[in-house]
């Protein structure tokens, strides 16, 4: 008996040249998919962490120089650049709505492009 691929995941992760990685499984769970969603949680976490130190260094009453101001910003930046990683993967992975004729490309395309 021969299972067939069937489902694609978006990975927490680049591939060569900062391409996207996905995996492509028959949907049963896996090293590699428990090891996708490790990264996850702690990319999440990270970001977390990062966004309440942030918080303070924003305030009228912080006293930051320049270069402070850079690192907050990279550092959010990078957690933000994950966090939408990881929805368009979920979403990705969320079944349509049962009788749904809208224009799901549309919907990928909307989630997946950056806006100007």
């Amino acid at each position: 008996m021969t299972i067939s691929p069937s489902h694609l995941r978006l990975l927490p992760w680049s591939g060569p040249e900062g391409k996207p990685a996905h995996l492509v499984t028959d949907g049963t769970r896996s090293f590699l998919s428990q090891l996708a969603d490790d990264v996850e949680a702690q990319q999440i976490e990270t970001a977390a962490v990062i966004l309440g130190l942030a918080r303070p260094m924003i305030e009228d009453t912080a006293n930051l120089t320049a270069d402070e101001l850079r690192w907050v910003a990279r550092r959010l930046i990078e957690s933000l650049g994950d966090v939408l990683n990881i929805a368009e993967s979920r979403g990705q992975r969320i079944p349509p709505y049962e009788g749904d004729d809208s224009d799901d490309e549309a919907d990928a395309t909307a989630i997946s492009e950056p806006r100007p």
